[in-house]
């Protein structure tokens, strides 16, 4: 690496790449409040549509915090966390072979968005040896494009990076697809190896906080469950 004598230009490449983070900063945060925005609209809709009946089912937004929200449905939460730092594509991935991103490297600087399943009872008992899946991440560039990378059509859907861009109707699209994708995403029973020894400690404990794994792919390879599935 060659050390420019000159200090302006050092100066002048600091405050260039800072500014474009933070620029992608932004547009992801506010990315963000639009998802967080668009929960709790379908929130107040569940509650305005939905009668009640003989069974009580939750539909409920949970505000986390600047960077994480919950949405429970059902017996499923999803989970929304953004991270608060900027991420370039390694030089393998697909979309740095896109002509989008050749004629303007800066493009590939991106936020990411997460989106976790997790059951509900692992929360309510404390079951903190359960498991959670990454159904989706959102990538968000300084132009506000976007692209998803995530489970079934979550992913198929939102992969246009050169000229999706994140407005209203995608986050609605975004969400829904990920309620959707959840109420499908059924629990599995585990193998019955897995299963058939347990500890006397485990046994003393209560049924709600046993200390047996419980997730909705569990002894099973994750990998079975690739992006390109139907």
């Amino acid at each position: 690496m060659t050390v420019n004598p000159n200090p302006k230009n050092l100066f002048s490449a600091v405050v260039a790449k800072a500014g474009l983070k933070q620029e992608v900063y932004t547009k992801t945060l506010n990315a963000f409040d639009n998802f967080k925005t668009e929960v709790i609209f379908l929130v107040q809709k569940f509650h305005e549509s939905v009668k009640p009946g003989k069974w009580n089912i939750p539909f409920e937004f949970k505000d986390q915090g600047p960077f994480e929200f919950e949405l429970k449905f059902g017996g499923d939460i999803l989970i929304f966390f953004m991270h608060t730092n900027v991420f370039e594509f390694s030089r393998n991935h697909a979309v740095m072979k896109t002509s989008y991103i050749r004629d303007d490297k800066s493009r590939s600087y991106c936020g990411i968005i997460h989106i976790f399943n997790f059951l509900a009872d692992s929360f309510k008992y404390s079951r903190t040896n359960d498991i959670g899946y990454l159904i989706g991440r959102i990538f968000i560039n300084r132009e506000n494009h976007y692209f998803v990378e995530g489970k079934r059509e979550i992913g198929h859907l939102y992969n246009d990076f050169a000229t999706a861009i994140l407005n209203n109707d995608a986050t609605h699209t975004i969400v829904q697809s990920s309620i959707l994708y959840t109420l499908n995403f059924d629990l599995l029973t585990p193998p019955y190896d897995n299963m058939k020894e347990v500890t006397v400690e485990e046994m003393k404990t209560t049924l709600d906080s046993i200390q047996i794994r419980t997730g909705k792919r569990l002894g099973f390879r994750f990998q079975a469950d690739k992006f390109e599935e139907k």
